[in-house]
């Protein structure tokens, strides 16, 4: 008789520890009772100690973290026909555990797979110059496809980044020669308006002086203390039209 209640008691404890679950903060218990999922305010449960009762109850547990998904590189044939790698990462989080659970079978999985197509499927329709100078619009029209496709599921994703693009060979080298040839075309530009605004610099230089003779004089002046200065062995001294106008009327008569 001492031995049948002590074996009684030994499986009561036994029992009870069984059904005693932790919950940790970050986490959500999805409880299933006979198969059939509890409803709030039953389930879920957590955080905290759950009681579930054993045999009877099964309970998953279902992580509410922000969960960083690296989705591997895809090959994507953009909409001007050029092939390229490209991989992102998709962050999302389960603000609905019993739909994660319920609704997909392996949530992380079917996100995944959804983030692969999706990212081939929309890349496919921009360009390449886009997808490489327009990434924050393309990061937002990603997050917005899969937010709602995942909806259903009770998974938030918060955001898409498309993290690198793998061109071929043959177009970085295009693309390194289109850059080369950019710049070259730049620094002309410059080198012509530089050229531009010194001619027209000169225009209203010689304008002035023809307003002003005594503007020349003084120029004249100034470039004949620029020569003496100098260290030259030869000093040719410019003689001003003017002076030799009369000699040259003369000479003409």
């Amino acid at each position: 008789m001492d031995s049948m209640l002590m074996t009684i008691i030994v499986m009561g404890v036994l029992f009870l520890i069984s059904s005693i679950k932790i919950v940790k903060e970050y986490e959500r218990g999805v409880i299933f009772r006979l198969g059939r999922l509890l409803q709030p305010p039953k389930g879920p449960k957590g955080p905290g100690i759950v009681i579930v009762i054993p045999v009877i109850d099964k309970m998953i547990k279902v992580s509410l973290r922000t969960i960083a998904m690296d989705v591997p590189p895809q090959d994507v044939i953009t909409k001007d026909n050029v092939s390229v790698k490209v991989n992102a990462v998709v962050y999302f989080r389960v603000l609905e555990p019993n739909k994660a659970i319920t609704e997909v079978e392996e949530f992380m999985y079917a996100t995944s797979q959804l983030a692969q197509t999706t990212l081939r499927s929309t890349l496919g329709m921009v360009e390449l110059d886009d997808l490489l100078s327009d990434r924050e619009r393309i990061n937002v029209e990603l997050q917005s496809i899969l937010d709602t496709q995942t909806d259903p599921w009770g998974i938030k994703i918060s955001m898409v980044e498309v993290k690198h693009v793998d061109l071929p060979q043959e177009m970085q080298r295009a693309m390194a020669k289109q850059a080369e040839a950019e710049r070259e075309r730049r620094a002309k530009v410059i080198n012509a308006e530089g050229e531009f605004q010194a001619a027209a610099k000169l225009i209203d230089a010689a304008t002035l002086m023809e307003e002003h003779p005594i503007a020349l004089q003084l120029r004249y002046l100034q470039t004949l203390r620029e020569i003496a200065s100098e260290n030259n062995s030869t000093t040719l001294f410019p003689i001003p039209i003017d002076l030799m106008r009369p000699f040259l009327d003369k000479m003409m008569k």
